[in-house]
C-alpha cells in the first residue's frame, strides 16, 4: 500500500472510531445523583469519609456503586492527596512496584498548608483552594461524581480560556485548547503522530497557570480515558475525567504564585526526578531504518568524519537482525565480526553505538530460537485470557509472544539476554539501548484470531531486497498486586463507556495485546496497557546496570507513562519531514521536558517518513541542537538525509552543533540540578515570565536550560521570525549585543539564512561555556572554559557548573561552582573535588558600554594587554588563563 492510500485508509478508520467513541449530553451526566458524606472524621493531616449514593443511580455505563471511601491526606504543606475507591471490592490501582509513592509527613497540619481542601457533605463536592487568597483551583460542585465498575467520572470548573499544560503525550498546542478537545490516554503506535490522538505514551499529569499562580492535577491511574476540556458550559472551562477503570487517586501540587517551575520540582516528589545520563549522551546521534548492510553503516561514520561534523553516537535500527528477531544479527548483511569491528572501531575514536531491541520475540518452537526457547522454560509471557498459553501478535519477526514485566522471573530472563548478546567479549558492545514498539505495538488487526495468516498475509518477516555485501569489504579505510482484581463482570474487549482510540478500528485491543491477556500476578492489560513501555524501560535499564555496574544508561523508549524519567529518556516517535513536524515538536519537548519530567528528550530530526528537503533539514538540524537528545532518524521508505547529504545541511549543522558543544557543560549542570530536585532542563518562556500574558500561549521559541532563548525559523522559505522577546535584557548569542523591549514585545529578525538560527542569552546569567567545540565530547573535556556574564536590568547576574566523571552514577569526585556578578565584580566560588583539568581562557562581560578605568583578577591590576574593549557591542573581554582549580575574582571599573 502506497503512503497516500495508507493515510487515506487511516483517515477513514478516524472518521469510524469518532463515530464509536462515547460522546454523553453533560446535562445528563451532572443530573446523576452523587454522593452524600457520612461518618466524616478528621485526624491530624487526615480526613476520611463514606460516600453513600444520594439517590436514585442514573447507571450511564453500568450499575452506580452505592457506597465509597474517601481519604484525603495533606501529605506535604504543599501536596494534597485525595482517593476515592470502593471498599466492598478490591479495585485495580497502579502498583508501587511500578510508581513508588511518596511519603507523607504525618506532622504537617492543615492549617500550615498552602491549599487546603473544602468539601460539601450533600451532595458531595469537593474543592481544592489556594489559602493565602482563597482562589478556588480545583471544583466538583455542580458536577456529581460518577463511579461505576467501567466508568468513572470527576469535572471541575476552571477559569475562561484556561491555560492548561500537559495532558500528554500529544503533539498538539503546548498550551492546550478549551474548545471541545478531547485528550484520550491508552498507548498506541501512532505513525505520523496526528494531532488531536492519543500517541505512544501517558501522563495524566497537568499544570494550570493564571497570574495568580501555578498548580498542578495529577490522576494516577493508567486504565484508558477521554480528558475533555470545554468552553460550551457557562462563561469558564470545565475539565472533565472519563475513566474506564480503577479508582479516582489525585494528587493536587500547590505549585507557588511566583515561580511555575515550583510545580514541576513538586511533581518530581511525586512520580521522581530524572535520571542523569552520560555526559558523552549529549553528543549528535545518527541512525536509519534502512542501513541495508554493515558497509552502509561504516560509511556514515567515516563520511561524517569527512564532512567534519561531530558524530558521538551511532545507532543501527532492526536493519541489523536476522529476519528482524531481536538478539540475533544477520549473518550475511552484518555479520557478528564486523559489526564488532565497527562497534571496537567507535570506541577506539571515543565514540559510541546504540542497537534497537524491541519487546515481542519470535514465536519459534521447536526452532532454537535462544531467546524464545529460553523465555518459553522460563514460562514469562504475557498469557491469553485462558492464562495457559502464551499471547501472540504479528510484529516484526512475524508471529510473537510478549514478555510479562510483572512476571518476577522476566527481569532475570531481560538482563541474561542483554549480557549475552551484548556481551563486551563474545557479542556488541552497546553504550546505550533503544527501544520500540513496547505500547505493545502488534500489527494484528482486530480481531486477531488468526497472527499465522495475518503474518502472512503482511509479509512478515519481510524480505531482503539487496544482495549481501562480501563479507569481506574493508571498513574504515581498511580499519506484584495484593488482591485479584474480578473483571468476570465487565466487558473488557468493549467497555460501555468507548474512549477514543485511534488505533485501527477503535477497539482498545486492536493493533496492540487484547485487554484480556493475563499477567503472572493475575492482573490483565485492561489495566495495564498503559504501563507495558515504561515497565520494559525499567527492565532495560536494569539489563544494562548489570552490564555496567555503577554507571549511567542510556535507554530511549517509546512508550511513557508517569515517573519513566526516573530510568530512561524518549524519543517522540515516528514523525514526518514537513514542516507543521518540525514546530509541533517544540511542544512535544516542552512537554516532556517542562512537565513530565523525561527531560532526555528529542524528535527525529529532518524527519522519520517521507522525504525532507535541504532547507527543511537545514532548519531542523539547527532547532534539533537544543533538543536534550539529538538524533537524526529516518524511515527505509525515505531518501537518506544524514547531515552531509548537503552542503547547506552540512554547514548547519557544524555551525549548531558548535553552539550545542560550548552550551554542553551548561546543559549537563542543568540536567544534574533536575536530576537534584526536579527543576525543569527545558522552559517554555512563561516559566520565567509568569506575569507575561503574551508567553501564555508562545511554543515557537523556548529556553534552553534557563537561560538559553531559541527563537528559530520555522516557516518554509522564510529568512526571518517574530521573536518574543519579555521584559527583560537579552544578548545575541553570536555577537553578544543586547535586545531590551521594555514592557516586552515581538522583534523582527531579518536575514536568518539557512545556517543561522537566532538563539540569546537572558540577562542575568553566567554560562560557563567551552571556548571552542570539539569532534567527540571526550575531546571536548579537554578544551578550555570561558565565562560569559550576562547582567540582567537590575545590573546582576549568576549561574552555576556541575562537573564529574561524566559516568558514573555515584561519582567519587565531583566539582561544584557558583558564579555571581554585582557591582561589576564576578565572584566565582566552588568546591573542586574532580578535576576539571583545564583553564578558564577569559571573562566575557557583556553590556560594558565604556572601556574600563582597570580590571583587576583576585584584586591585582591585570596588564592592559589582557583586556579588551568593543564599543560597539559593549562586550569587555578580560584574558586569563588559569587554571580552572579554584574559585576568583574579577572586577572592573
Amino acid at each position: 500500500m502506497s503512503l497516500r492510500a495508507a493515510l487515506r485508509f487511516a483517515l477513514l478508520g478516524q472518521l469510524v472510531l469518532l463515530s464509536r467513541a462515547t460522546v454523553t449530553d453533560p446535562a445528563v451526566l451532572d443530573a446523576c445523583p452523587g454522593y452524600r458524606a457520612k461518618n466524616v472524621f478528621t485526624f491530624g493531616p487526615k480526613l476520611t469519609a463514606d460516600l453513600v449514593l444520594a439517590g436514585k443511580a442514573c447507571n450511564v455505563f453500568g450499575p452506580d456503586i452505592e457506597q465509597l471511601k474517601l481519604e484525603v491526606t495533606y501529605e506535604t504543606t504543599d501536596r494534597i492527596h485525595v482517593k476515592i475507591t470502593d471498599p466492598s471490592e478490591a479495585r485495580y490501582e497502579v502498583p508501587a512496584s511500578v510508581l513508588p509513592r511518596p511519603h507523607a509527613d504525618l506532622l504537617v497540619s492543615p492549617h500550615s498548608a498552602s491549599i487546603k481542601f473544602n468539601y460539601t457533605t450533600s451532595p458531595f463536592s469537593f474543592s481544592v483552594y489556594r489559602a493565602s487568597t482563597h482562589e478556588v483551583l480545583f471544583s466538583t460542585a455542580s458536577h456529581p461524581i460518577i463511579f461505576e465498575p467501567q466508568y468513572l467520572r470527576v469535572k471541575t470548573d476552571l477559569p475562561a480560556n484556561a491555560n492548561i499544560y500537559g495532558l500528554g503525550e500529544h503533539t498538539d498546542t503546548f498550551r492546550l485548547p478549551t474548545h471541545n478537545y478531547t485528550r484520550t490516554m491508552w498507548s498506541r503506535d501512532a505513525y505520523g503522530v496526528p494531532t488531536g490522538t492519543n500517541l505512544y505514551g501517558n501522563h495524566p499529569i497537568y499544570f494550570e497557570h493564571r497570574t495568580s499562580g501555578t498548580h498542578g492535577v495529577f490522576l494516577v491511574n493508567s486504565n484508558g480515558m477521554d480528558i475533555k476540556i470545554n468552553d460550551t458550559e457557562g462563561t469558564g472551562t470545565t475539565l472533565e475525567c472519563n475513566v474506564i477503570g480503577g479508582v479516582l487517586d489525585f494528587y493536587f501540587l500547590s505549585g507557588s504564585e511566583t515561580d511555575p517551575t515550583e510545580v514541576a520540582r513538586q511533581y518530581a516528589e511525586v512520580v521522581g526526578v530524572p535520571a542523569e545520563v552520560p555526559y558523552w549522551s549529549f553528543g549528535l546521534h545518527q541512525c536509519r531504518f534502512g542501513y541495508q548492510n554493515f558497509v552502509d553503516v561504516a560509511n556514515v561514520i567515516t563520511n561524517y568524519s569527512a564532512a567534519n561534523i561531530p558524530l558521538e553516537t551511532m545507532w543501527t535500527d532492526i536493519d541489523y537482525m536476522y529476519k528482524r528477531r531481536i538478539f540475533t544479527v544477520d549473518p550475511d548483511y552484518f555479520p557478528l565480526s564486523r559489526m564488532r569491528e565497527i562497534v571496537n572501531y567507535l570506541h577506539t575514536h571515543n565514540q559510541h553505538f546504540v542497537l534497537m531491541t524491541d519487546p515481542a520475540v519470535a514465536y519459534l518452537p521447536g526452532e532454537g530460537y535462544g531467546p524464545f526457547d529460553r523465555g518459553t522454560t522460563a514460562d514469562i509471557w504475557l498469557n491469553a485470557a485462558n492464562g495457559s498459553s502464551p499471547f501472540l501478535g504479528a510484529v516484526w519477526p512475524g508471529v510473537t509472544v510478549f514478555p510479562d514485566w510483572f512476571n518476577a522471573k522476566t527481569q532475570d530472563y531481560w538482563t541474561n539476554e542483554f549480557k549475552m548478546f551484548y556481551s563486551p567479549d563474545t557479542g556488541l558492545d552497546i553504550d546505550g539501548a533503544w527501544i520500540d514498539m513496547n505500547e505493545p505495538s502488534s500489527f494484528c488487526n482486530y480481531p486477531c484470531t488468526d497472527p499465522f495468516e495475518q503474518a502472512r498475509e503482511q509479509d512478515l518477516p519481510p524480505a531482503r531486497t539487496t544482495l549481501p555485501p562480501d563479507p569481506n569489504t574493508p571498513i574504515f579505510g581498511n580499519s506484584a498486586h495484593s488482591k485479584r482484581v474480578d473483571h468476570s463482570h465487565d466487558d473488557v474487549q468493549n467497555p460501555p463507556y468507548a474512549i477514543a482510540n485511534f488505533a485501527g478500528s477503535g477497539a482498545l485491543s486492536d493493533k496492540t495485546a487484547y485487554t484480556d491477556a493475563l499477567h503472572a500476578n493475575g492482573l490483565i492489560e485492561y489495566d495495564t496497557h498503559n504501563l507495558y513501555g515504561t515497565m520494559m524501560s525499567t527492565a532495560t535499564h536494569n539489563a544494562m546496570l548489570a552490564r555496567r555496574p555503577g554507571q549511567r544508561t542510556l535507554v530511549i523508549t517509546r512508550s511513557t507513562f508517569a515517573g519513566a524519567g526516573t530510568r530512561v529518556g524518549k524519543w517522540l516517535g515516528d514523525n514526518f519531514s514537513q514542516w507543521d513536524h518540525l514546530r509541533q515538536s517544540i511542544s512535544g519537548i516542552l512537554g516532556m521536558a517542562g512537565v513530565y519530567h523525561v527531560p532526555m528528550v528529542g524528535a527525529d530530526i529532518c524527519g522519520y517518513a517521507e522525504n525532507t528537503t535541504e532547507t527543511l533539514c537545514a532548519r531542523w538540524a539547527m532547532v534539533g541542537a537544543f533538543y536534550p537528545f539529538m538524533r537524526n532518524h529516518n524511515a527505509d521508505t525515505s531518501i537518506s538525509q544524514e547531515f552531509y547529504r548537503w552542503p547547506t545541511v552540512a554547514q548547519a549543522a557544524r555551525n549548531a552543533l558548535n553552539i550545542r558543544y560550548r552550551l554542553l557543560d551548561y546543559i549537563y549542570t542543568a540536567f544534574h540540578q533536575a536530576h537534584t530536585d526536579g527543576t525543569p532542563v527545558l522552559n517554555p518562556l512563561w516559566y520565567k515570565f509568569p506575569k507575561d500574558a503574551n508567553t501564555f500561549g508562545i511554543d515557537t521559541q523556548f529556553f534552553f536550560g534557563d537561560a538559553i532563548l531559541v527563537s528559530p525559523v520555522l516557516e518554509e522559505n522564510a529568512t526571518s521570525v517574530n521573536a518574543y522577546f519579555p521584559n527583560e535584557a537579552f544578548y545575541d548569542f553570536h555577537d553578544l549585543s543586547r535586545t531590551y523591549v521594555k514592557g516586552g514585545g515581538f522583534v523582527q529578525l531579518n536575514d536568518v539564512n539557512l545556517t543561522t538560527i537566532p538563539v540569546a542569552i537572558k540577562g542575568g546569567a553566567v554560562l560557563p561555556l567551552r571556548a571552542s567545540s570539539a569532534m567527540t565530547t571526550t575531546e571536548l573535556r579537554k578544551t578550555d572554559f570561558e565565562i560569559v556574564v550576562a547582567p540582567a536590568l537590575d545590573g546582576t547576574a549568576s549561574g552555576a557548573l556541575y562537573f564529574d566523571d561524566g559516568v558514573s552514577i555515584t561519582p567519587v569526585t565531583k566539582t561544584t561552582v557558583s558564579f555571581a556578578f554585582t557591582h561589576q565584580t564576578l565572584t566565582v566560588k566552588g568546591t573542586f573535588g574532580h578535576p576539571i583539568g583545564v583553564n578558564v581562557a577569559r571573562v566575557r562581560f557583556l553590556n560594558v558600554q565604556n572601556a574600563p578605568r582597570s580590571v583587576k583578577f583576585n584584586g591585582k591590576t591585570m596588564e592592559k594587554s589582557a583586556v579588551a574593549h568593543d564599543a560597539q557591542t559593549g562586550v569587555l573581554d578580560v584574558t586569563l588563563n588559569t587554571p580552572f582549580t579554584r574559585g576568583f575574582t574579577v572586577e572592573y571599573q
